[in-house]
């Protein structure tokens, strides 16, 4: 395994994050095609053993299944203080009027709330899952201070959201004397490049941390999708598959296909490389409902690509909508 640090902070974590978004209890409410908890054993035991250390998860993530299942897995094969472990607030947790958004009371209530099904004292880092329109600025990086200073998250991060937000949220945050945002989770891969225009540039030149999430287009990369036949139950039943598959997608997964058979690998390992192969980027986030997709993630560490492969792999981009921020 390979490691660096998070940003500018003095902490160390695998360059591959292991996304557990899917797992939790099949059918449910949130992503009804996660595999459940006996199922999952594997996949950390693995990425343990491969020296992955970073871990992500989500409140929202089967309205906290996946924080229950991750807590268990951690604790029975890790130990806390070798491991990062990263959850998220924002997203609806319920049907009432505050089981959703960034005010001070969902935040500071959510943050006990996942600690409890974590079973842990701390989280690593505290990822603000989407902005809140309702939710003053203020009221949200207030609270973020105040989970912060009660020693229960260490660090502050946050997701997709437009460059100039993310830009303004740190100031104020320096501005006021709390800990900045260390790190953005925003959406990245070879078929979705529109962060970098000013996401990614503000990122590096101000020493954020940046972990993507669905650095292989959801599966698309990995030809999840064929242009014909069955895919995979993710691909089929995951709304967000739905955003690839544009003859410009497909012109993609041709070029990272044909390069995967000149290296005698899988795309898969292919679009991983190409990622890591940014130096912006921290650690891309690893979703996987199949053991061999991690074992792919891992292997793409050990895959080198030329300047003039990456030229080729980037070639048949086209501009598109921006996505991510909802």
């Amino acid at each position: 395994m390979h490691y660096t640090q998070l940003g500018n902070t003095g902490l160390t974590v695998s360059r591959l994050c292991l996304g557990c978004m899917s797992f939790g209890t099949p059918g449910g409410p949130t992503h009804p095609w996660v595999i459940p908890e006996k199922d999952s054993e594997p996949f950390f035991k693995l990425a343990l053993e491969k020296g992955i250390n970073f871990f992500d998860t989500a409140n929202h993530y089967n309205f906290g299944d996946s924080e229950e299942i991750t807590g268990r897995m951690l604790k029975k094969f890790a130990k806390r203080d070798e491991i990062v472990v990263a959850t998220k607030v924002g997203l609806m947790m319920g049907d009432g009027p505050n089981k959703r958004g960034l005010s001070r009371k969902h935040i500071i209530e959510s943050v006990d709330a996942s600690l409890n099904r974590l079973k842990m004292d701390h989280v690593d880092l505290l990822y603000v899952h989407r902005l809140d329109p309702t939710t003053p600025f203020e009221e949200m990086l207030e609270a973020l201070d105040v989970v912060v200073r009660a020693g229960k998250v260490i660090y502050p991060a946050a997701s997709s959201m437009w460059g100039w937000q993310f830009a303004k949220l740190r100031e104020m945050q320096m501005s006021a004397g709390f800990t900045p945002f260390v790190a953005m989770q925003n959406f990245y891969n070879l078929a979705y490049r529109e962060e970098e225009r000013e996401m990614m540039p503000y990122c590096e030149s101000e020493g954020v941390a940046v972990v993507p999430w669905s650095p292989i287009a959801r599966g698309f990369l990995a030809g999840n999708k064929p242009r014909q036949g069955e895919g995979t139950n993710r691909a089929k039943t995951d709304k967000m598959s739905g955003l690839f598959g544009s003859k410009h997608d497909y012109a993609i997964l041709d070029r990272v296909q044909k390069i995967a058979s000149e290296l005698g690998t899988s795309a898969a390992r292919v679009a991983y490389a190409w990622i890591l192969s940014k130096d912006f980027v921290t650690a891309p986030i690893v979703g996987s409902t199949r053991l061999k997709q991690l074992e792919d993630a891992i292997e793409s560490l050990e895959v080198t690509l030329t300047p003039g492969q990456i030229k080729r792999l980037e070639a048949p981009y086209r501009v598109r909508e921006v996505m991510g921020h909802q």
